[in-house]
């Protein structure tokens, strides 16, 4: 006689799904915790279901909750006060900053609160005022401020 899933193991299963979802926040395990959490029910209204058919309902389950969810998230979008708050480089387009290092051949550094950034634009000497006109990456593009 093997090993028998009975359904608090797919519930136990579903608790650290949800521990993984803390740990590696993203709502994807969260969805799946959801699945095995379902399919854990299942299994305790139909306890002769087969280990076979409760990997492919927990499968099925997973793909399908998640894929909602990514579709009502983009229907639905997460509106918050600070849209920018990961995305460090486009917080600064709009700012204006005196340069403390010349931009030569079109490339410079600029200081920005506590940090050094990149900067492309237009050849200035130290002291000019630029403003931030855009952002690639960890380079901002800059332009003189009149």
């Amino acid at each position: 006689m093997g090993f028998e899933i009975v359904f608090w193991h797919w519930w136990a299963f579903g608790v650290f799904l949800l521990i993984v979802e803390l740990l590696a926040p993203g709502m994807f395990f969260l969805w799946m915790a959801e699945s095995a959490f379902v399919v854990g029910v299942i299994k305790l209204i139909v306890p002769a279901l087969s280990w076979e058919y409760q990997l492919i309902a927990f499968s099925v389950l997973s793909i399908v909750s998640i894929a909602v969810f990514r579709l009502f998230l983009k229907r639905h979008p997460i509106e918050t006060d600070q849209p920018l708050l990961n995305q460090r480089a486009a917080q600064y387009i709009g700012r204006l900053f005196t340069l403390e290092y010349p931009i030569v051949n079109g490339q410079g550094r600029i200081r920005v609160d506590d940090s050094t950034w990149k900067v492309q634009g237009e050849d200035c000497e130290p002291g000019s005022k630029v403003r931030v006109v855009a952002a690639e990456g960890v380079v901002l593009k800059v332009e003189k401020a009149a």
